[in-house]
């Protein structure tokens, strides 16, 4: 009997804490999504990228993207002042393009309003994410040399 493929918008989602063993599935995620905009911007250095990554990825932080009971991606949060901080966000190859990281936008959107907070993110100009952040109602506040500052109030004002 061949496999039944559930719809994105029926299959099983959830976000869980990170674990410090989830550091390497992550990095690569993260290497694989960002490696093309970093290569455009700055130029790829190896040594760079594992500095980096482990002077921002706080596992207190991350959550890991499960979609079907799959290892699909992760997030990283923050709360600061009177919004959360989307920090990063990837999913990897396999799960892109099927509405799972819109799914998780909205629960982060959702999480936050219902503790009356703003979500607030920052994307680099060049990705082509931006699109779905001003589709779930995100404005730019602010541009930085190569990123946009952007935030979506808890009633999705701008």
């Amino acid at each position: 009997m061949p496999t039944q493929v559930l719809p994105s918008s029926l299959m099983p989602i959830a976000l869980h804490p990170a674990r410090p063993a989830d550091s390497a599935f992550c990095r690569r995620i993260k290497n694989e999504n960002m490696r093309w905009i970093a290569e455009q911007l700055f130029g790829w250095d190896e040594a760079q990228q594992v500095e980096r990554f482990a002077r921002q990825w706080n596992v207190d932080e991350v959550r890991i993207i499960t979609a079907a009971a799959e290892d699909a991606g992760w997030l990283q949060t923050a709360t600061v002042e009177d919004a959360v901080f989307l920090k990063q966000i990837y999913m990897d190859r396999p799960f892109q393009r099927q509405g799972i990281g819109t799914r998780v936008m909205r629960i982060v959107i959702d999480g936050a309003r219902q503790d009356g907070k703003a979500v607030a993110l920052d994307v680099v100009k060049i990705n082509p994410a931006r699109r779905l952040y001003e589709r779930l109602g995100f404005r730019i506040t602010g541009e930085e040399d190569h990123k946009f500052n952007m935030r979506r109030e808890p009633d999705g004002a701008a």
